[in-house]
């Protein structure tokens, strides 16, 4: 039996449009992580510790700045 003719030829494909979703996805789930992360941070230690609302507030800044800080990095994912 003779193998079905095929359109796909291995590495000739424009792969543009994989890239950029690939790209949305990570950035979204790395800085998405980071907001999350901050937020149970911040609402933890004004809720639950005797920090308060100003204590709470500071950490999740701190937090907040250099999780930007070492997310943007060298450009990598």
């Amino acid at each position: 039996m003779a193998n079905p003719a095929s359109d796909y030829h291995r590495g000739e494909m424009d792969i543009s449009a994989q890239e950029s979703t690939y790209d949305l996805v990570m950035n979204l789930t790395k800085w998405g992580s980071l907001a999350i992360a901050t937020s149970v941070l911040f609402l933890t230690l004004w809720f639950c510790t005797p920090a308060g609302f100003l204590g709470a507030l500071v950490t999740g800044v701190v937090v907040a700045v250099l999780g930007s800080f070492l997310l943007r990095g060298n450009g990598g994912h």
